[in-house]
């Protein structure tokens, strides 16, 4: 077995893994189009719509549809035949890369060869360390295997204790949007629409004069514990609640998050409903209050892409809680936490050396080893960790889109990296994909603490991942 030293640790070139590889392609889209044939035109063209109407039309014989063979994929798979890279010159090519002082003083790594599973470069791999935001890698495989990703969050509105009150019912959805459609989440439900099937359902006349907000599925603190006292609310995060529109942003498609996530929702409520002159208060449904409008979210796999790509917190810290529901947990920071590492667990995730705060990496507490990262990303690519794919559908691509859309990638084509991004005051992350030069998988993840400067890091990551698209290393 070879090895390198870097910066006073080893790096291990080659172990056993324990990874398999399946790369599932499945879009085709089939656009048929009928010309004079089996259908009658009389009454369309006149537009009464009726089939007795335009006498005189003349019966075109029913069309007969060609026959169609299979169609084509219409992205090709990598070649299977693909020569990995050599552990030994990976090493030589990442170690100096990895020694970089600009990552810090305490860096740990590891890269994996999906296809056969072969650990290529074990840098203190299984050490623990603080993953900032790719610890979202773990909430979005534990929502993905503990839950059905095509489940949808349910938001309602039941009627209130007296004449005039609803009662908001949150379902943990934070993509709830005040605009149709929403600014910040595609697919997302509306307040219009709730507000419609409300007025539809009151008795006619009915002035609604109080929104009750009720946010009891989630429960315990509204931040967690390691996150900073500017956290919540901040540009990044807010209190988690179980009600929330627009991600808790204090406006449709602002950066800010607002520090009172349910009074605005009722607020927005209220608005959508005419009466914004409403009273908007925090409780509870009243036992058994009639239904009167509902609105889903979309799937959670969707839900999922969204919170890795944009590395949402709120909406990360939302997917824990809906984990910890599915597992009988309080669905709050310490059951959310503690239920997506169960789930990891029983999906068959190695989840040593695993503690966490939060859901969304954003707690200086969280402890996550890259040798994780890197199980969870080749899991996923390689099929072995089950309905997980919407989390390689939600990794930035570098230089295109999310948090890597400005940081490119130099010398190697587009989308060869996709990576989660993880940046807390002096940590740095990245964890996720290269395809190499030669056409082989990798699986990747780096854990950097100790920098003194964002930027310098975040180039030196950049690097890294940029040596793996491009080198053969055969």
């Amino acid at each position: 077995m070879g090895s390198i030293a870097s910066s006073g640790s080893t790096i291990v070139t080659a172990k056993t893994g324990r990874f398999r590889r399946r790369i599932a392609l499945g879009v085709i889209a089939l656009v048929l189009v009928l010309v004079g044939g089996g259908i009658a035109l009389a009454g369309v063209l006149d537009g009464t719509g009726d089939e007795t109407a335009g006498a005189g039309t003349v019966t075109v014989p029913d069309a007969v549809l060609p026959e169609l063979g299979e169609a084509a994929p219409v992205l090709a798979s990598l070649d299977s035949a693909a020569p990995a890279p050599d552990p030994a010159v990976l090493a030589a090519t990442l170690g100096p890369l990895l020694a970089d002082p600009a990552l810090g003083s305490g860096v740990s790594a590891e890269v994996v060869d999906v296809q056969s599973g072969e650990v290529l470069l074990d840098l203190d791999a299984d050490a623990p360390a603080v993953p900032a935001s790719t610890a979202k890698l773990l909430t979005a495989a534990a929502a993905l295997t503990a839950l059905d990703p095509a489940q949808t969050l349910t938001t309602k509105v039941v009627a209130g204790s007296a004449p005039g009150e609803v009662v908001l019912v949150g379902g943990g959805d934070p993509t709830l949007s005040r605009t149709s459609p929403s600014q910040s989440y595609p697919g997302a439900a509306t307040v219009a629409d709730l507000a419609a099937q409300v007025v539809a359902a009151l008795p006619s006349g009915t002035s609604v004069t109080r929104v009750v907000v009720d946010s009891s599925l989630f429960t315990g603190p509204l931040t967690a514990q390691g996150w900073g006292p500017a956290d919540a609310p901040s540009s990044y995060a807010a209190p988690v609640t179980a009600t929330a529109v627009d991600g808790a942003r204090v406006s449709p498609g602002s950066q800010a998050r607002s520090g009172q996530p349910g009074i605005d929702a009722g607020v927005a409520l209220a608005d959508a409903l005419g009466a914004p002159n409403a009273t908007v208060v925090l409780g509870e449904a009243p036992a058994g209050a009639k239904q009167l409008a509902s609105v889903e979210s979309a799937p959670i796999a969707r839900l999922v892409e969204q919170a890795l790509s944009m590395s949402d917190n709120v909406l990360a810290e939302a997917l824990a809680r809906h984990v910890a529901l599915a597992r009988n947990l309080p669905a709050s920071f310490e059951g959310g936490a503690d239920a997506v590492v169960g789930a990891l667990a029983d999906a068959g995730v190695d989840t040593t050396g695993v503690s966490l705060a939060d859901g969304s990496g954003l707690s200086r507490l969280d402890q996550v080893p890259a040798g994780v990262l890197t199980e969870l990303v080749a899991g996923a690519a390689d099929g072995s960790l089950e309905d997980a794919s919407a989390m390689l559908s939600g990794l930035p691509v570098a230089g295109y889109d999310g948090t890597l859309f400005d940081r490119g990638v130099a010398d190697t084509a587009p989308g060869v990296v996709r990576a989660k991004t993880g940046t807390l005051l002096g940590v740095h992350a990245l964890a996720g994909t290269a395809v190499t030069a030669e056409g082989r998988l990798l699986a990747f993840a780096v854990l950097a603490e100790g920098s003194d400067s964002e930027a310098r890091a975040e180039a030196a990551l950049d690097d890294v991942a940029a040596a793996l698209a491009a080198c053969g290393c055969s």
